[in-house]
Formats: structure tokens, sequence, C-alpha cells
């Protein structure tokens, strides 16, 4: 079991909190380097980038002067949790959006911010603040005004099965997160592991279900590198320093910035055109974020 927050210093909670929001930014470039590496299937460019992604952590440890086998070394119990969030969130994820719209699907996905935050009332030491519920509520606000762009959205019961499996997908990442928490004994450096055997589950899954169309020019195979250096790979690393040691409620509601940072990235690469929900959003989910990080703020 981990420290709880109450037990650990202020300044180390801050800055392991920050550590983690920068995978945060890190999947705020997912939607753009998603879009340039074309027409890559889904499960193998998860296999790719979480190869390239295993590989980082791999040439971190050796380059500190460790054996990387040594973090292989983990109980089934740490095994379950890393690799059944990893692999388990993009499997049930990508699932979904071939059974249901996208704009759907990503709604419902974005609830895993607000089940961070709503989880962690289960752990040990932590004490779960209406604050933190109205901040991660003011950040979902914001992501479904993005999302829909302020129109409605069309519900089909045709699409239940897509829509149940986006909700598993979000309660997957969210357990994940506070169970890294809950149950830390397994270090970051294990996080490679854990990316290694996602790698090789996508790939198998590629295999039966998806045509192989490997990345066609440089441009594609530099945004697959890309992706596996950063959001689908690096980023993790990041978020499990944030959620083992950092301020939990306050990383759950500061997840809400990743749609808008994706979507302001995008308006600007010209990829997509503006709209004044994006800035109505902004406002929502940077107040929100700033509620929830109440207590770290009063710390600092």
């Amino acid at each position: 079991m981990t420290d709880t927050s109450d037990a650990r210093q202020p300044a180390a909670v801050a800055r392991a909190t920050l550590v983690g929001g920068t995978a945060v930014l890190m999947w705020a470039t997912l939607a753009p380097l998603t879009i340039l590496a074309g027409t890559v299937p889904p499960f193998l460019l998860v296999a790719l980038t979480f190869g390239l992604g295993a590989l980082v952590g791999i040439g971190w440890q050796i380059a500190r002067g460790e054996d990387p086998r040594r973090h292989l070394r983990q109980s089934p119990r740490a095994w379950a949790i890393g690799v059944g969030g990893l692999f388990g969130y993009h499997f049930v994820y990508f699932l979904s959006l071939r059974l249901a719209p996208a704009v759907e699907v990503s709604l419902i996905n974005y609830l895993w911010p607000l089940l961070i935050v709503l989880f962690s009332a289960l752990l040990p030491g932590e004490r779960l603040r209406s604050w933190h519920v109205a901040g991660a509520l003011a950040g979902l606000a914001g992501t479904v005004l993005l999302v829909t762009r302020g129109g409605a959205v069309a519900v089909s019961a045709a699409n239940v099965p897509g829509y149940l499996l986006a909700l598993a997908a979000a309660v997957l990442w969210a357990a994940y997160s506070v169970l890294r928490r809950r149950f830390g004994d397994a270090p970051t450096e294990a996080v490679a592991g854990f990316c290694l055997a996602t790698s090789v589950l996508a790939g198998l899954c590629h295999l039966l279900l998806e045509t192989t169309a490997w990345p066609a020019d440089a441009t594609t195979w530099a945004a697959v590198v890309a992706l596996g250096l950063g959001p689908v790979g690096g980023a993790f690393y990041v978020w499990d320093q944030g959620v083992r040691k950092g301020d939990i409620r306050a990383l759950g509601a500061l997840s809400y910035a990743t749609p808008l940072l994706s979507t302001v990235l995008l308006i600007g690469l010209g990829f997509a055109p503006g709209h004044w929900t994006v800035w109505m959003a902004c406002a929502l989910i940077a107040g929100g974020s700033i509620l929830a990080s109440r207590d770290l703020l009063r710390r600092r």
C-alpha cells in the first residue's frame, strides 16, 4: 500500500502532480498526430507505438545502469492492473468506435476524469470534497460542449453496445489510475513491461481483426514515432508518477484539458474549424481544474 496524501510532503505531492500533468499535454497531441499517421489501422498503430513506448522505458533504465529484466519481476496483481489498464482500455475503446458514432463514444469515454475523482474517495487517506466533484463536473460540462459544439446528440438504440463499451473504457482507465495508486508496489519502471505486453496483444488483435496497412511515407513514420515517444508511450510513465505520488483528484479534473488542448491544436494546424464553444469550454474546464485543485494550490 502506498502512503496517504496527508502523510506526504506537500512539495513532493505538488511536484508529482505537475509531472503527471505533463501527460495531459502529451495526450493533447494524440489527435493531430493520429491524423498525420494516416490510414494505419488502430490496433497496428497501438502495437507500434506501445512497442516504442516500451523501448523508451527500457532505454531509460539502461541509461541509469539498471537491468530492465529486474522490473519485469512483478506480482500477478501488478501485471493484471498494468496490462488490464493499458491494453484493456485501448481494446474496448476501439471496439466501441466500431459500434457507435465517434461523437457519442468520445462523450461517454470522457467520463474517466470524473470517475477518477469519484473513485479516489475509496483510497486510504483521501477525502473527497464538494469542490473536487464540482470541478470535475465543470470539466465534464466543458467537454460535452466541446464535443457536441453546442448541438444535440442523437442517441440510437442500435448503438447501445458501443455506448456500453465506451463506458467500460472510461471505467477501465479510471480504475487503472486509481489502482496504481492503491497498489503502488510496482515502480514506474514496470510500465515498460506493461507497454511491451500491450504491444504484443495489440499486434495479435491486428492480425485477427484488421487488414495490414503500414505507414506509407516518412511523414507517417515520423508521426508514429512521435506518438510512441509522447502520447502513446512516454505519457504513461509521467502519468504513473502523478497518480501514484501526486494529488489524484486534481489530476482527474486537470485531465479534462486534454480534449480542449487537442481541439485548439487541431484548429491551429488547420485540421478543424474554430467555434465559439471552444472558448466557452475553455472557461469551464480551466475553472473546474482550478476548483478541483484547491487543496494543492493552498499547500503551495
